[in-house]
């Protein structure tokens, strides 16, 4: 056995159906090279047309001189209608499949993300950031489920931290690939680089829904790719699956309703995804504020922090499954990020400090939601998980429709982007002490 399969067996107990440790290890690394790269993929594009318009705003703003609060108000109210649809969604995503689910959101949301090339009003840009937010409901929380179907609790962790690396990987990317699109491809065929920024990343989206609708499969029963034997394996692990969280008595979507730590594990999403989207959304404008003029160099500053984000992403979560822990583990990313942005604050500028100090903050920041819905996904019951994640990722996601809002209004008062920082410092002290306090391990089998 090596020492790979041995870990997996220490952490997991007894290997249900007494598998052999190196071949559950195979099958589970056939199933994550076949499904994740593509999953993957498809949040990377989704996370980039979320967060292009903070971006897309510092040109936008020479042609469409609306004030701040516009674009916040803007970039919040993709939430809103995220929020009205993202349960309805997560339901029929369990009646009807994921490939069908996954086909609808990201056809539909490529198509609006490429039509907010064209808004040349408020009320048109606030209807098409509603529309994005709409189409796109129910992607994640839907992936979340989805994967609830092919790993069981004790590998899920590190599984849904590489799935949400995607956006850590993102940002890295986005500074750069915005940053040259603003520059480079301003004036081409007519169109300002904003202009084409939507394009050229929203239509993606589209084309990765019909190649997921063709080449995933809904549940491990339906990969041919997996033989009879791959397939009991999963069963067994699936069957046979212990949550290290203490889990909800209720067993079903409505009795998860009445649950009151459900309200509570969304009221933590709130503060932990509203302080991230602010910072994501308002991070282009701060960099300029520490002297940076060129749009492109802003796009390759933003990016610095989130390369330390995804590795550290991706170490927390793989140490959260080794050690069987969630709690603590969450606790110690929101104060990580808390105390970056304190430094980041320290730093008053200075460009090298604040960078250090936003990429010790990203480390945390990255870590908060892959280990909340971690948490939540053992939280609750099978038949309440479909429902349940998508509650509270749409209860959570009303912090990202009110942050960034927030964070355009105090930019305008204060003349600063600085106080993002603080408010947002404080919106993660708040998440890990809700988490501190609401959770709690799991005792026997």
């Amino acid at each position: 056995m090596n020492s790979t399969a041995t870990a997996t067996a220490t952490r997991g107990g007894p290997i249900p159906g007494g598998h052999n440790a190196d071949h559950v290890e195979q099958v589970y690394s056939k199933v994550g090279w076949r499904i994740m790269p593509l999953l993957f993929v498809a949040y990377a594009i989704a996370y980039l047309d979320r967060i292009n318009i903070g971006y897309a705003q510092l040109q936008m703003k020479q042609t469409l001189p609306w004030e701040a609060t516009v674009y916040g108000l803007g970039a919040g109210i993709f939430f809103v209608g995220y929020f009205l649809f993202e349960v309805p969604s997560n339901l029929m995503l369990e009646k009807i499949g994921a490939r069908k689910t996954l086909l609808r959101i990201m056809f539909c949301w490529g198509i609006v993300a490429a039509a907010m090339a064209f808004v040349t009003t408020p009320t048109q840009f606030y209807i098409a950031r509603f529309l994005l937010g709409a189409f796109e409901a129910g992607f994640f929380p839907g992936i979340i489920l989805y994967l609830t179907f092919w790993y069981p609790s004790a590998r899920r962790g590190q599984m849904i931290a590489i799935f949400l690396s995607a956006t850590t990987i993102m940002s890295i990317l986005a500074g750069p690939l915005s940053g040259a699109t603003l520059k480079y491809m301003n004036g081409l065929y007519g169109l300002h680089g904003w202009q084409w920024l939507f394009i050229v990343q929203g239509l993606p989206a589209s084309m990765l829904g019909i190649a997921c609708y063709l080449y995933l499969q809904d549940k491990p029963e339906h990969a041919k790719w997996l033989s009879a034997n791959e397939k009991k394996v999963l069963r067994d692990h699936l069957d046979h699956d212990h949550a290290p969280v203490d889990g909800a008595s209720h067993g079903s979507f409505m009795q998860s309703l009445r649950d009151p730590k459900v309200y509570v594990l969304s009221l933590a999403y709130f503060f932990a995804i509203g302080g991230t989207y602010a910072l994501v959304f308002w991070l282009p404008t701060l960099v300029r504020s520490w002297g940076v003029a060129d749009l492109f160099m802003i796009g390759i500053y933003t990016a610095i922090p989130s390369v330390f984000g995804a590795i550290g992403m991706i170490l927390l979560g793989r140490s959260s499954d080794r050690h069987s822990e969630r709690r603590w583990h969450y606790v110690a990313a929101a104060f990580l990020a808390a105390g970056g942005l304190g430094f980041t604050a320290m730093m008053q500028g200075n460009l090298v400090g604040s960078l250090i100090g936003m990429s010790i903050a990203s480390i945390g920041i990255s870590s908060l939601t892959p280990m909340l819905f971690t948490i939540t996904s053992e939280y609750l019951s099978k038949a309440a998980a479909a429902g349940g994640i998508a509650l509270i990722s749409s209860l959570g996601n009303l912090g990202s429709a009110a942050s960034p809002v927030a964070a355009g209004a105090l930019t305008t008062s204060t003349g600063s982007p600085i106080a993002t920082l603080y408010m947002v410092l404080v919106m993660f002290i708040l998440a890990g002490l809700i988490v501190m306090f609401a959770v709690r391990p799991h005792k026997g089998p």
